[in-house]
């Protein structure tokens, strides 16, 4: 009778420890895009890498081709990790003309670009526009393998750059220039004098007609939820990488108010650096970013990693800069303690060894939401 109370006890232990709660674990996703030589074997390498440091999914960019596409969904899913097919949305080439944008000097993104050669931007007040968007993530998300489709540059060009970036751009951004000031297009225009009886083109200075601001916004939310009823019919959830705020930042600097579009995860790219702030910083807009959506969707705040970060201090390009080791539970902390569903890593090609033990360190804890 004693034998047999002892091997129930056994029994029960075991039973209870195998019960117990699993490691605390934040959930991490990364960005990365595939290079010119990458194969299935080096996307096993690299997805079974990323996995093991703890990454649950990855944004993976492999442009508009749907075999690559495809390929990279399935190595992911056979690594264990979820699949956001990420294509950026409103920076297109080769596109109609009339499709571009058009900034207050008259010029079309197609001719003539602010800041850098890439920034050919689509005007979303287009049919066009909207049907070529449309089509494009629907068919990537027809792919079995696809989980989510991730939208980027889902955005008019940043009217005001990010602090960290004007010295780059030789630029002191104390206003809005026309240069960068988009979309100027008849039908824009022409749409606006309707909605509201203000031909903005005889305003004075446009960056002061909230009116103006506000119909810009509401053409990207508008454009960004016709997608999203598309992706949803097709059963499929749909993401966006977004820029910090939204009121912040998002709303003035890029007309993204994005706490209003219907989709299902957001990313916002809380890049520290590139606004002159540390890593505290990164918890603070984290905060602001989880109210905006009423905690009711997944906030997945976006960490810039700093690849030669004992060289930071002699890299000119803000662009070659981000989080450091010692700054990595700092920012981890500060996210999941402002409410965030977890991390994103931009990108996790850009971690050091140095970086992934300070990481580990910091995604294996127990956060509370202040």
């Amino acid at each position: 009778m004693k034998k047999g109370l002892i091997t129930l006890a056994a029994v029960t232990f075991l039973a209870t420890a195998c019960t117990t709660a699993p490691e605390s674990k934040v959930k991490v996703y990364g960005w990365q895009g595939e290079g010119e030589n990458t194969t299935e074997q080096t996307l096993q390498a690299d997805f079974s890498k990323w996995k093991s440091h703890g990454l649950d999914g990855m944004c993976y960019n492999a442009g508009h081709d749907l075999q690559k596409i495809q390929r990279a969904a399935k190595v992911a899913h056979e690594n264990g990790l979820e699949y956001h097919a990420w294509i950026p949305a409103m920076l297109q080439g080769g596109m109609d003309s009339t499709l571009y944008a058009v900034n207050r000097n008259g010029e079309r993104a197609n001719k003539v670009q602010a800041y850098v050669p890439y920034y050919t931007c689509l005007c979303p007040n287009q049919e066009g526009t909207v049907e070529f968007l449309t089509n494009l993530y629907g068919k990537v998300a027809d792919i079995h393998e696809v989980d989510y489709v991730h939208l980027d540059y889902i955005r008019y060009v940043d009217v005001i750059l990010a602090k960290g970036l004007w010295e780059k751009y030789g630029l002191v951004m104390n206003e809005e220039y026309p240069t960068a000031d988009y979309c100027y297009c008849d039908k824009c225009v022409a749409d606006f004098k309707t909605a509201t009886g203000i031909d903005i083109k005889s305003v004075e200075d446009p960056s002061q007609c909230k009116e103006w601001a506000q119909f810009r916004c509401d053409l990207i939310t508008s454009l960004v939820n016709h997608i999203a009823d598309a992706i949803h019919a097709k059963g499929k959830k749909i993401s966006a990488a977004v820029f910090p705020g939204p009121d912040s930042y998002a709303r003035w600097m890029v007309r993204q108010e994005w706490n209003k579009w219907n989709i299902d995860a957001f990313f916002p790219m809380n890049y520290n650096d590139f606004y002159l702030e540390d890593a505290a910083w990164v918890g603070k807009v984290t905060e602001e970013e989880v109210k905006a959506v009423n905690g009711e969707k997944p906030v997945f705040s976006g960490l810039f990693i700093c690849h030669d970060w004992k060289n930071k201090a002699n890299i000119k390009d803000p662009e070659g800069h981000g989080l450091i080791p010692s700054e990595m539970e700092e920012a981890v902390r500060g996210s999941m303690e402002a409410g965030a569903a977890g991390v994103a890593l931009f990108t996790p090609g850009n971690l050091t060894d140095e970086h992934w033990e300070a990481f580990d360190k910091a995604i294996h804890q127990t956060y509370t939401k202040k």
